[in-house]
C-alpha cells in the first residue's frame, strides 16, 4: 500500500478544507453593490441667515469621486468644507457620488443677517402726537427693533410714569412738556415735545377727566396695529423690525403663538416667514385673543387674500 492510499482520508479532508477556505475568501472579498441609500453625509445647519456658514461633509464608505452642488452656482469636490449663501431663499444642496448616486438636503436662508446691518442706523423713535387736550389720554409708543426695557417720563409728575413699550398718559395741566424715553439699547434718551391745550370749562367749574378707553377700544387698537405690521411684512418691508415689534409688544417674546390664516394653523414664526416670501397678500382682518391677565396675545386669527 502506497502513501496516497494509506493517507487517503486525510488528503480528502485537507482538500475539502482548502476549497471551503477559498470560497470564504471569495465571499469576503466580493464587491458590494452600493446605492444612494448608502451615502453617509451631513449638511448643517439647514436653516441659517445670509452670510452664515454652512458646513458639509461626506463620510460614505464608498465612492471614488464626489461633487457637491449648492443650487446657487457653487460646486465643490471636497470631502468636507464650508459655504455661505449671498441671497435669501430655498436651496437644495445635492451630493453626487461616482456620478450616479445622490442625496439632497434642503436649506432655507433668511435675510436676517442683512437686516441686522441696518439696525445700527435705526435708533428708537417715539410715535406720539405733538398736541393734545388737557385730561385726554395720549398714547405714546416706542418704535424699536431690539429694545426690551422702557422707562417713560412725561414731564409733569417728575417721576417715572410707565415701563411698557406702549403707554398712555392724561396731562392735568396745560403747557409744553418734554417727554423722555430711556431704553436698554439707546445710548442717549429719546425726547418728544408735546403741547397740552386747556380743556373747555366744565359746568360749575368742575373738571372731570374723560373715562379710560373701553376694553373693546383697546382690543380694536391692538388688532389694527397687528394687521398694519403683518401687512408691512407681506409688502416686503424690513421683516426683522415688524416681526420683533409684534413679538415683543403683544406676544411676550414668544414665537410659537398659534396663528390661523384662512382656517390654516401655523406658529407665529413660520406664518411670518412664509408671509415675507409669499408676495401680494392683502391682510384684510386680524382678531387677537388675550390671556386672562390681558398682558399677552395667545392666539391670532387672520383673514387674507391675494391682491
Amino acid at each position: 500500500m502506497n502513501y496516497v492510499q494509506k493517507n487517503r482520508k486525510n488528503i480528502l479532508l485537507i482538500s475539502a478544507g482548502v476549497v471551503l477556505l477559498a470560497a470564504l475568501i471569495l465571499w469576503a472579498t466580493r464587491k458590494k453593490d452600493f446605492s444612494s441609500d448608502d451615502i453617509v453625509a451631513t449638511v448643517y445647519p439647514i436653516s441659517l441667515s445670509i452670510g452664515d456658514t454652512l458646513k458639509f461633509e461626506d463620510n460614505s464608505p464608498f465612492g471614488k469621486s464626489r461633487k457637491w452642488v449648492f443650487s446657487d452656482g457653487y460646486q465643490s469636490d471636497k470631502k468636507k468644507g464650508e459655504h455661505a449663501f449671498s441671497k435669501a431663499g430655498f436651496y437644495p444642496v445635492t451630493l453626487i457620488v461616482d456620478d450616479k448616486f445622490n442625496k439632497t438636503f434642503n436649506v432655507v436662508v433668511s435675510a436676517a443677517a442683512q437686516v441686522a446691518q441696518e439696525k445700527q442706523l435705526q435708533p428708537t423713535i417715539i410715535d406720539a402726537p405733538n398736541q393734545a387736550m388737557q385730561f385726554t389720554n395720549v398714547f405714546f409708543r416706542a418704535e424699536t427693533e431690539e429694545a426690551k426695557m422702557f422707562t417713560w417720563r412725561f414731564g409733569e409728575s417728575g417721576n417715572v410714569d410707565a415701563r411698557t413699550q406702549m403707554a398712555s398718559y392724561a396731562f392735568k395741566t396745560p403747557g409744553n412738556y418734554i417727554v423722555t424715553l430711556y431704553t436698554d439699547t439707546d445710548k442717549e434718551p429719546i425726547t418728544h415735545q408735546i403741547q397740552v391745550l386747556p380743556a373747555y370749562p366744565q359746568i360749575e367749574e368742575e373738571v372731570l377727566a374723560p373715562p379710560p378707553p373701553t376694553e373693546e377700544e383697546v382690543f380694536s387698537k391692538i388688532n389694527d396695529d397687528f394687521r398694519y405690521h403683518l401687512q408691512q411684512i407681506a409688502n416686503g418691508n424690513n421683516f426683522n423690525f415688524h416681526y420683533n415689534y409684534l413679538k415683543s409688544t403683544y406676544l411676550c417674546g414668544k414665537n410659537n403663538v398659534s396663528v390661523t390664516a384662512n382656517d390654516k394653523d401655523n406658529s407665529f414664526y413660520y406664518y411670518c416667514t412664509g408671509l415675507q416670501f409669499d408676495k401680494n397678500n392683502l391682510i384684510q382682518e386680524v382678531k387677537t385673543t388675550v390671556d386672562t391677565g390681558q398682558n399677552c396675545v395667545t392666539k391670532v386669527e387672520v383673514k387674507q387674500s391675494k391682491q
